[in-house]
């Protein structure tokens, strides 16, 4: 250090050296350079306080260490007093040793536990309490009874505890562990079974149903593609009574009907619902409509529509179809397996928001279309009866009626009309189910006077009249307590057989009757097919009631013949008339030409069944002698008469039984065939009056109309020669 060094030449006072050990003193070059020095305190600060750590620490040890020790020496002692009791033997309690004074950290000395026993005081070998002075000494000779001391609560084991704690969780960890291994190994399957479920979505393809065709190949009947809307509720968004509400003007059905199958989640047994039908046969436009909806939850797919181009065209007759496709009346019911055919299905995984899962499970099993249905009914015919039928019966205010053009020699229906009908697009838009009634198969009648045919084929047949022959003929006939008699005022008269047939005479048939027998009778009524439905293919048809001859009462001789105690439809009359004009040759009426197959193959129907009933000779003679009605000045069906064709026929006058009671008025009826000399259709009109009215006035002028229309509609050429003449009186 040179001279020059300020330091040497300032000389610091005793208080700047005091200053410079001094916090507050410092400059800062020296608080610089005593830094060191303050981190040198600052760990021996820490030193000492964690020392006086320690021994705050040894202190509470050496505590806990002396409460231990001391309830040791106090369970000694109650040990000692216990064996005491047992043995009788009482020591005098030790005096507890005073505690040394606390000056500072105390150590305890551990109690050493040995066989020896420390020295205490004098065991005492008198009585514990020993009386007062002055009181009487009691000597005491047995054990004397010690209350026990009041035990101190025991002490808890926290390696119990911790025993108890792991094994608790050791259980837990082997429970979860096994149920993962049954979730993922024993139970995988299942579970990925059900997700699956979850996900997939099943969907029906229905079936084409195949058409109904008449004999030219026109459809009467046939399906449309459509749309059919479902609902699968566990993935519909939103209010399902807000949805039904949407839903109801575009499917045409009431919300609260809609709502419920929305709403429904699960079935009865608890399983998902994931398909429900809504609606079917929805057209196009309205799914094209409801598709934007974009709910996942409804469904929309490919669905057929049943179409009836004729409305109420044979609409009893042909029947109609149900919401889901099936047939419930007339041939759709008859034939719905044929028609029908095998609906298919779809299987697809949905996402959340509807949609098939690209690359996911898929499965389609492909429908087949059923099968078309051809007829023996032309179009064109069928609409001309139906609306002579129709004015026939508004004109005469008739409450139902039936019409029928049957072709001779094949039993094919050629028309079948009914009225009341109804519009078979819209089935169920009806204010009256008897409209789906067909009344020519399914409504029963008392025949009447057309009955009569059978009983003038019999007498023919069995020699009771020949055709030229006459019989007296009264006014009127007793059979049990009835009158029968003539509704033409004749007296007593002789009548050619073409005059009873002509005059429909009560008398003259019941006496022809008579002649026969009635077992007879009987066999012929079967053998014209009456008591039984004549199976042309109509669900539901009747086969009316025939009264057996030992079932006939007193006036049954004379009802019978005549068309009464009994029922038919009039289908099975117009089969009788059949047989007559296909020379005494019963044919089965027939509604089905054939069926086609899917593929177009055609399956050729057997042919119908047939029996002979009468001879040639009778039959032959029988349809001269049926144009007597028609061509005689008294016949009752003069009003039927054409002027280019003749006719042959019989009019009909019976009742409708209703609930066990005949309903008022008539049943009319007019059946017979053209052309009389060569016959080829068969003509039958039938219809309720319930104000009355006989067959040839209410049901002559259709019966002409009608069977007009078929003969110039088929070509049939006109007669050449003049209706013939016909004697009614012998």
């Amino acid at each position: 250090m040179t001279e020059s060094d300020p330091r040497r030449r300032r000389d610091p006072s005793s208080i700047s050296r005091a200053r410079r050990y001094t916090p507050r003193g410092r400059t800062v070059r020296e608080a610089a350079d005593g830094a060191e020095d303050n981190r040198a305190r600052e760990n021996g600060a820490r030193d000492r306080e964690a020392a006086r750590r320690e021994r705050n620490r040894t202190a509470h040890q050496q505590e806990t260490d002396d409460l231990a020790a001391r309830r040791r020496r106090e369970a000694a002692a109650r040990s000692r007093e216990r064996r005491q009791r047992e043995t009788g033997t009482v020591t005098e309690p030790r005096k507890p040793e005073a505690e040394p004074r606390r000056t500072g950290a105390v150590r305890s000395e551990p109690v050493r536990r040995t066989g020896t026993v420390r020295p205490g005081p004098t065991r005492r070998t008198g009585p514990i309490n020993p009386p007062r002075r002055g009181a009487t000494r009691v000597r005491v000779t047995g054990p004397i009874e010690v209350r026990p001391q009041a035990s101190l609560p025991r002490i808890g084991n926290p390696r119990r505890r911790l025993r108890m704690a792991a094994a608790f969780v050791m259980i837990l960890l082997i429970v979860s562990g096994a149920r993962l291994v049954q979730l993922q190994v024993t139970d995988s399957a299942a579970y990925a079974a059900e997700a699956l479920n979850q996900r997939l979505t099943t969907e029906p393809l229905p079936a084409e149903r195949g058409a109904i065709l008449d004999r030219n190949g026109n459809r009467l009947a046939y399906s449309i593609e459509a749309n059919y809307i479902a609902v699968d509720p566990g993935m519909v968004k939103g209010d399902p009574a807000e949805l039904a509400a949407r839903l109801t003007s575009l499917l045409g059905r009431p919300a609260s009907d809609l709502e419920p199958i929305i709403a429904t989640k699960e079935t009865a047994q608890g399983d998902p619902i994931r398909f429900a039908y809504l609606q079917r046969g929805v057209d196009l436009a309205i799914g094209d409509e409801i598709r934007e909806f974009e709910d996942p939850g409804l469904i929309i797919g490919e669905d057929e529509r049943r179409v009836v181009p004729g409305h109420d065209l044979a609409a009893n007759v042909i029947g109609f179809t149900g919401g889901e496709g099936n047939g419930l009346g007339g041939l759709e019911a008859t034939y719905d397996d044929w028609l029908s055919g095998e609906d298919g299905e779809v299987s697809y995984e949905r996402s959340q928001s509807g949609q098939p899962i690209p690359g996911a499970f898929y499965r389609e099993e492909e429908a087949v279309p059923g099968n078309d249905l051809q007829l023996t009914l032309d179009d064109k015919l069928q609409f001309q009866v139906q609306n002579i039928l129709q004015d026939t019966v508004k004109e005469h205010d008739a409450e139902f009626g039936s019409a029928l053009v049957m072709e001779v020699g094949s039993g094919e229906m050629l028309a079948m009309a009914s009225t009341p009908t109804y519009d078979a697009a819209n089935p169920f838009d009806v204010d009256d189910p008897e409209a789906y009634r067909d009344y020519a198969t399914q409504a029963t009648v008392d025949p009447g006077s057309i009955h009569k045919a059978i009983v003038f084929a019999a007498a023919l047949e069995e020699g009771c009249i020949k055709p030229d022959g006459t019989m007296p003929v009264e006014q009127t006939i007793t059979k049990g307590d009835t009158v029968y008699e003539d509704g033409y005022q004749h007296g007593d008269a002789v009548l050619s057989l073409a005059g009873i047939i002509a005059q429909s005479s009560n008398v003259g048939t019941i006496q022809l009757a008579d002649c026969i027998g009635k077992e007879k009778l009987y066999e012929y009524q079967l053998a014209f097919g009456l008591g039984k439905p004549t199976d042309v293919g109509i669900e539901g048809e009747a086969g009316g009631i025939l009264q057996e001859p030992q079932n006939w009462s007193g006036t049954s001789p004379g009802s019978v013949p005549i068309g009464h105690e009994g029922t038919a439809t009039i289908m099975q009359m117009a089969a009788l008339y059949g047989a007559i004009a296909n020379d005494g040759v019963y044919v089965q009426p027939t509604l089905i030409d054939h069926k086609i197959e899917a593929d177009g193959t055609v399956v050729e129907q057997p042919e119908p069944a047939t029996h002979r009933v009468v001879s040639q000779e009778t039959a032959e003679s029988l349809q001269y002698l049926l144009q007597a009605p028609i061509a005689a000045e008294t016949g009752t069906g003069r009003n039927a008469q054409l002027e280019n064709y003749h006719l042959a026929g019989k009019t009909g006058t019976g009742g409708l039984v209703v609930d066990g009671e005949y309903a008022p008025g008539n049943v009319t009826s007019f059946v017979g065939f053209a052309p009389a000399e060569d016959p080829q259709y068969v003509v039958a009109v039938s219809v309720y009056v319930p104000g009355g009215g006989g067959g040839g006035t209410t049901t002559g002028e259709a019966f002409k109309e009608i069977n007009e229309f078929a003969l110039g509609y088929f070509g049939v050429r006109p007669a050449t020669e003049p209706a013939p003449a016909f004697d009614v009186w012998g």
